[in-house]
């Protein structure tokens, strides 16, 4: 099963992962980051397919997908 990871300390909380999410496993978190972002977070992570669509669309590259024991990191920093 993939596992979404999402580094709460890039994530400014734009939303875009959250839109784009084929399945809606996304959604914003209702605590503050110690940057002051509501940041994303996975809520159903039994649901990933594993797409990588919200990695792709992520400007501050803070998402991670791991699959099957890959590592894909779309974007070097």
């Amino acid at each position: 099963m993939p596992d979404v990871t999402i580094d709460k300390n890039h994530c400014k909380g734009c939303g875009l992962c959250v839109e784009v999410c084929p399945q809606g496993i996304l959604s914003m978190s209702k605590e503050l980051t110690v940057r002051g972002y509501f940041c994303a977070h996975v809520h159903d992570p039994s649901r990933c397919i594993g797409c990588r669509i919200c990695a792709i669309t992520c400007p501050d590259v803070a998402i991670e997908v791991h699959a099957n024991g890959t590592v894909f990191n779309l974007f070097e920093y």
